[in-house]
């Protein structure tokens, strides 16, 4: 059973954090910004270095902000009060209620059927197995915004039984590139695709949306879906092809499969109350948050009514939200790493840091500043096992440092955002669904590392390249 405090890590953490906190701060940067760095900082290393659960870590983070005072210097009530404030922040909440609605997918087992039914209609090939597997996450991805409920709850066990049914099982390397092998980096990567596509297919994009807002750039449900659209949807169609031609399955023809697939709807037996409701609550969802704009509705107000009719319903019950640990985890931590990501803008180190850059970098055109700023963005995600982490670390500094330099604001904090998703591809740890597929132990780690960056170069043709010229359509810039 795995530590819950790894004691080595945590000590290289206080340390780490205890070393910025004892540097004088730089001229133009505030005592209490700087000291607000240091734990910010320890709390992104202790992530990284998996000192403790993000939990652990955020609660310890909170405690610290509140003690030193850093927000309200000389006054702890307040202190306590703004450590604590962004668990009111709705995009919070946004992320936990759509974790609860997620649970309905999982519990009526209508996610499950989803994958069913797509690989009875694809599924004569391997090719068209793992599009059917892609198809079915995309169906769910706007609903289900954890990303690793999603790919590792609902379609890995249902990619690893296919598999297995042909005799390419993870017990028997001979056969691993029969058909598992793809089908896992298949199926990991439409779900990064589908987590890039919907703001909300993954917890790290409406953090994205709430630093962009700390930096007066608005992005909606609607908008980051518009952008996404094209670069999002040649990402779906091109990257199991290339995958099937860089590291193709033995096993071309999946004939059986949709006989199999057919067998398991059958087992189920017809579509029950709960799952017409559960499919009409996702319609509801949809609907709302695509034309929210139009009837001045949030996003998170979509959420709750999403909610409350689940429960009115009797789809879910009080017990399942009380039980949903993975939306109270997500609460903490990502309530933590906002509010101190949040305060380094308003306590001025952020604008600090751009001006800083800017002087750096000089007369550079925006062109090309651009380019290079997002795959310095994306590729520094070798050192993040953690998307969120490295959003939190991140994005507000290379957004603003971009704002600074002309870069188009609303573009950048999208491409950015974007990239939140598909440079989980570099690593086996680069996101949350990638310790559940590698450790089926399809694929070699030397295989995921290659296919992994040879795919970041077709996400940043794609997304960069064909993604430009959407967005010039769209005049996003």
């Amino acid at each position: 059973m795995m530590k819950e405090i790894k004691y080595p890590q945590l000590l290289i953490t206080v340390i780490f954090g205890v070393v910025i906190w004892l540097i004088p701060p730089p001229a133009g940067v505030t005592p209490e910004a700087w000291h607000l760095l240091a734990i910010f900082l320890s709390t992104i290393l202790g992530i990284i270095l998996k000192a403790a659960s993000m939990g652990t870590m955020s609660m310890m983070a909170i405690t610290l902000v509140a003690l030193s005072g850093v927000l309200a210097p000389g006054n702890p009530g307040k202190s306590i009060t703004l450590a604590l404030s962004s668990f009111g922040d709705k995009v919070i909440w946004l992320i936990g209620i759509s974790f609860f609605i997620a649970r309905g997918f999982i519990k009526t087992g209508l996610g499950k059927r989803i994958a069913y039914i797509f690989i009875r209609i694809f599924g004569k090939s391997s090719l068209g197995l793992a599009y059917g597997l892609g198809l079915a996450d995309l169906v769910l991805a706007p609903a289900v915004p954890s990303n690793t409920a999603r790919g590792g709850g609902i379609i890995y066990p249902i990619m690893k039984s296919m598999a297995m049914n042909f005799g390419s099982v993870p017990e028997d390397p001979a056969t691993h590139r029969k058909l598992g092998g793809y089908l896992t980096l298949s199926s990991y990567n439409m779900n990064l695709i589908t987590s890039s596509l919907f703001l909300t297919g993954t917890a790290s994009n409406p953090m994205c949306q709430k630093f962009a807002r700390n930096l007066g750039i608005e992005i909606t449900w609607m908008s980051w879906f518009a952008a996404a659209l094209v670069p999002a949807a040649l990402s779906i169609v091109v990257v199991p092809y290339v995958l099937y031609k860089i590291y193709p399955p033995e096993l071309k023809s999946t004939g059986d499969a949709p006989a199999m697939a057919a067998e398991k709807l059958k087992e189920m037996g017809p579509v029950h109350k709960n799952e017409w409701l559960m499919l009409l609550a996702f319609v509801i969802l949809l609907v709302l948050w695509i034309t929210g704009d139009l009837f001045g509705i949030d996003a998170t107000t979509t959420a709750l009514i999403g909610l409350v009719f689940l429960l009115l319903s009797q789809v879910l019950d009080w017990e399942d939200v009380k039980s949903e640990k993975g939306a109270w985890d997500t609460i903490v931590w990502f309530s933590a790493l906002v509010m101190m990501a949040s305060f380094l803008n308003s306590l001025g180190f952020i604008p600090w840091f751009s001006e800083l850059i800017k002087k750096q970098v000089g007369g550079m055109q925006w062109m090309v500043a651009f380019p290079i700023i997002v795959l310095v963005y994306f590729y520094s995600h070798y050192i993040f096992a953690s998307a969120t982490a490295h959003v939190a670390a991140m994005y507000s500094a290379f957004l603003a440092v971009g704002i600074s330099v002309g870069v188009p604001g609303t573009l950048l904090a999208l491409v950015l955002g974007f990239c939140g998703g598909i440079f989980g591809t570099l690593t086996h740890y680069g996101h949350g669904p990638a310790p559940v597929f590698f450790g089926s132990t399809y694929v070699e780690l030397k295989d995921w590392w290659k296919c992994g960056f040879l795919l970041s170069i077709v996400y940043i043709i794609l997304w960069m390249g064909v993604g430009a010229g959407w967005w010039k359509v769209l005049g996003i810039w």
